[in-house]
């Protein structure tokens, strides 16, 4: 169904102009007098993500008005409160804070059966080609490896939670949108968030450990497992954007990666 009959059969207003990514075209509409978003999905990943926020039906999210295949329909949302200004006037652990409560309510218990979505293991296969160039890509692979050989608390994962994702809502506070919809481990979820708002953010001197504490203290995961989930995330990371061609912004990427782990073999210490 092409976006036209959509507007048609779900009654929608055009409500701005639309926002075009490489993944999805976005449209602001009214739906029934409210300031709605209409999500339509040009990759699988994000259609994936659909299903996410079906199945969290507005607990810790945005709410959803209407679904069918690649388009979503969701309420719009507030660009303030914005957590990457927050960070940047100087409030970085009240945003880490925001982002892990965001994260505990994607993965609280639910009744309903979970969405179907790929594991968290199918996510690391660019990595794994990139360890065999050796160095910290293969080190990465490595804790990767034993930490997707044994998950613990398996449980549907947002998949992306970062500061542009977690979105201020008047009525219920922060909820999140966008979310790529896995299985898996949540300490997946915690380090991603830790190599926002920007890697430059993520290698200021001293705030990676404080941020990890922030976690911790917020009942995050215990601090070695997080470490680990970071130097796999963050070396993750740097092999997509080394596949996308920016090796200048993987070798940065990878330095977080090289940092956890230095944190992770001084707490083993």
């Amino acid at each position: 169904m092409d976006v036209t009959d959509l507007m048609r059969e779900w009654h929608l207003n055009p409500d701005g102009d639309v926002i075009r990514t490489f993944a999805s075209d976005v449209y602001p509409v009214r739906f029934q007098g409210r300031a709605a978003m209409l999500k339509v999905s040009r990759i699988e990943e994000e259609a994936r993500g659909h299903l996410l926020m079906v199945w969290l039906d507005g607990d810790g999210a945005a709410r959803v008005y209407r679904h069918e295949g690649d388009a979503l329909l969701m309420e719009r949302l507030l660009g303030t409160p914005n957590l990457t200004e927050m960070v940047q006037a100087g409030d970085d652990d009240a945003a880490t804070r925001i982002l892990v409560r965001a994260a505990q309510g994607v993965h609280r218990d639910r009744p309903a059966p979970w969405p179907e979505l790929p594991e968290l293991r199918t996510w690391f296969r660019s990595l794994e080609v990139a360890a065999a160039g050796g160095g910290d890509y293969a080190a990465a692979w490595d804790v990767a490896r034993a930490l997707l050989d044994d998950p613990a608390d398996v449980r549907p994962l947002h998949g992306d939670i970062h500061h542009g994702n977690v979105l201020w809502s008047p009525e219920r506070g922060w909820v999140v949108i966008d979310p790529k919809g896995l299985i898996g481990d949540p300490g997946y979820d915690y380090a991603n968030m830790l190599c926002n708002p920007s890697v430059e953010t993520a290698l200021a001197p001293g705030r990676l450990e404080r941020q990890v504490d922030v976690i911790v203290r917020a009942r995050g995961p215990a601090r070695p497992r997080l470490l680990a989930w970071l130097q796999a995330y963050a070396g993750l990371s740097a092999a997509w954007t080394l596949e996308g061609g920016d090796a200048a912004h993987a070798a940065r990427t990878l330095e977080v990666s090289r940092l956890a782990a230095g944190l992770l073999m001084s707490a083993g210490n």
